[in-house]
């Protein structure tokens, strides 16, 4: 059996339809995606902005006890393994300061859309390219998600599907080895093709005297099935559309000179203040602390520009938080130390907590 000439084969399958003409597919390729597909236009009107709220008149929530704040720094120490739950015993409280801060949240629900080749054995399923007008990129339904909640679909699009010989092994289902570039033997390993064993003139028990022996990979055949088609020489193509809904966060933390690093925020939930979920949200009014005015008209004005231009917009969300900080300040064995207690968890932070050891594991 002759072997076929050892090829790599394209490194892209060249498909006999032409979909270039097809409004909303034009360009797609194999696993490389479509590029860029623009969103429709929306279908309805942007929502009237809303009239000013009045202002509240309380935006704050009460400080914690100091039972509260001692119960807090227990469960911190007994956490560490190497934490004594002396201090929290037996420390004094001397001061707690509130250091409550608001958080602005606004979360971007969006829907994007792209297209790439695929392609598999063709085990003799039907094809049907062409065979009815094909629907755009945008027109094909998709199973709705969960508002809010990253996810993604693929879904084959219709009338796209047929049957081409593989790219890779040129339609022959078998591709020269790799190992004897398609000899079906090599050099034999004992005798390194001399036929004779070491030291002497008999022959090489391994080869027989030939110098070569049979290549295992392709069992001496010189061509192994190819690994694209399965040996089925044919391939089934079609496009896939993959959609995409991601939800896009930002966060705005008014700053406070507590002394506790802002990313600890980041762990831990506040007291909700204010939410509003629609098409397109507007920016907050009425609000006290106009650093959070500010930031949200920055945030909303960027999430507007940014994802409308590569995706569509299926919902916004904002919210303010009003997250609980209190800075205590304890004594023990004669000297002050301080920690944070924070977020409706009660957080700790304690960075330089005064009965700590060096644990060695053994």
């Amino acid at each position: 059996m002759s072997a076929p000439p050892l090829s790599e084969g394209p490194s892209a399958p060249t498909f006999n339809i032409d979909f270039d003409n097809v409004p909303g597919y034009e360009g797609t390729v194999a696993g490389g995606g479509g590029g860029f597909l623009p969103p429709p236009m929306p279908s309805f009107p942007n929502p009237p902005p809303p009239q000013p709220e009045p202002s509240q008149a309380q935006w704050n929530i009460p400080s914690i006890s100091e039972d509260t704040a001692r119960e807090a720094l227990a469960l911190y120490a007994s956490s560490k393994c190497c934490y004594s739950s002396a201090p929290a015993k037996d420390g004094v409280i001397t001061n707690m300061e509130a250091f409550n801060t608001y958080r602005y949240r606004l979360e971007t629900f969006t829907e994007s859309r792209s297209t790439e080749w695929s392609q598999k054995p063709y085990h003799g399923e039907p094809v049907d390219a062409f065979t009815q007008p094909i629907p755009g990129p945008w027109d094909i339904i998709a199973q709705a998600p969960t508002l809010f909640k990253d996810s993604k679909q693929v879904i084959k699009v219709p009338y796209t599907s047929s049957m081409k010989n593989c790219h890779y092994c040129m339609g022959m289902g078998r591709v020269a080895c790799k190992q004897c570039a398609g000899a079906g033997n090599k050099v034999c390993w004992v005798c390194h093709g001399s036929g004779n064993n070491h030291g002497d003139e008999r022959n090489c028990h391994h080869c027989n005297g030939r110098g070569r022996e049979n290549c295992t990979p392709c069992h001496g055949q010189g061509s192994t099935e190819c690994s694209t088609c399965h040996g089925r020489r044919q391939l089934l193509v079609n496009i896939n559309l993959t959609v995409k809904w991601t939800n896009n966060s930002s966060d705005y933390i008014v700053e406070q000179s507590s002394g506790l690093l802002l990313e600890n925020l980041n762990q831990v939930t506040g007291k909700e203040l204010f939410k509003d979920a629609q098409y397109l949200v507007y920016p907050v009014m009425g609000f006290p602390d106009l650093n959070v005015v500010s930031a949200a008209e920055r945030l909303i004005r960027e999430h507007q520009t940014t994802y409308s231009a590569t995706s569509r917009i299926l919902q916004q969300r904002q919210t303010i938080e009003l997250i609980p900080i209190t800075k205590v300040t304890y004594k023990w064995k004669g000297k002050s130390h301080i920690y944070f207690v924070y977020g409706n968890e009660f957080k700790v932070n304690a960075d330089n907590y005064p009965a700590t050891c060096c644990c060695t594991i053994m």
